[in-house]
């Protein structure tokens, strides 16, 4: 995980499992910000009003740079600091995981705790579909119908999200990885024999199906 790239997922998932009669629910959600994390909290907490607890754990922002957790009356440490363990060790980011536990009756002891809060969140992550978010760098080029298809092709190739305007010219937004701007620089430079140029304009954050076998725990 870096500030440019990173790994949430795709949708909502629930993941039950059963210990020593206690039943533990993970509810785990892609979150945009800790406003969506506490929202999808008191949503879990109004779905299920009568469980016994309602730990949390989240983590936000590229390079998961804030994280929270909560063990909602276990005994300290022993279920939202697991459960963030397990949100780190995946390496992903913009997740909030709520933890719904049944009571059954049966004392687990720390250790027990520690490993259902965990195991709970590990095995819902198992059931949800990864997403690689990733942060580029956008360009504008205005140029003629010939050379913007030039540059629309080699864009194709080599898998830069490209948005077009038509016009009397044709507009491009190119967005790419910071180490090709010098090629998307060149490939302008070729395409126009130096009549435009590829000008800053930002940045964009583009979503692609992630690798299970990647940042998810085995």
């Amino acid at each position: 995980m870096t500030l440019e790239e990173y790994t949430t997922i795709a949708a909502a998932v629930t993941g039950e499992t059963e210990i020593s009669r206690s039943r533990f629910l993970c509810l785990l959600s892609p979150v945009p910000d800790e406003a969506g994390a506490r929202e999808r909290i008191a949503q879990a907490r109004a779905l299920h009003p009568r469980a016994r607890h309602h730990c949390t754990a989240f983590v936000i922002g590229p390079g998961g740079g804030l994280e929270r957790s909560n063990d909602d009356g276990e005994p300290s440490g022993t279920a939202g600091a697991p459960m963030l363990e397990a949100l780190r060790s995946a390496g992903v980011s913009d997740v909030v995981a709520v933890v719904v536990r049944y009571f059954g009756g049966v004392l687990l002891g720390t250790g027990g705790l520690t490993r259902a809060y965990r195991g709970a969140v590990t095995d819902a992550l198992a059931l949800a579909a990864p997403v690689v978010r990733r942060r580029l760098l956008t360009f504008d080029v205005r140029t003629g119908y010939a050379q913007a298809a030039v540059v629309q092709a080699e864009a194709r190739r080599r898998d830069w999200p490209v948005e077009a305007g038509y016009g009397a010219e044709v507009d491009l937004r190119i967005a790419v990885a910071s180490q090709d701007v010098a090629a998307l620089q060149a490939c302008v430079e070729r395409a126009t024999t130096g009549a435009s140029t590829a000008e800053p304009s930002g940045g964009t954050w583009i979503s692609r199906a992630g690798d299970r076998r990647g940042p998810w725990p085995p």
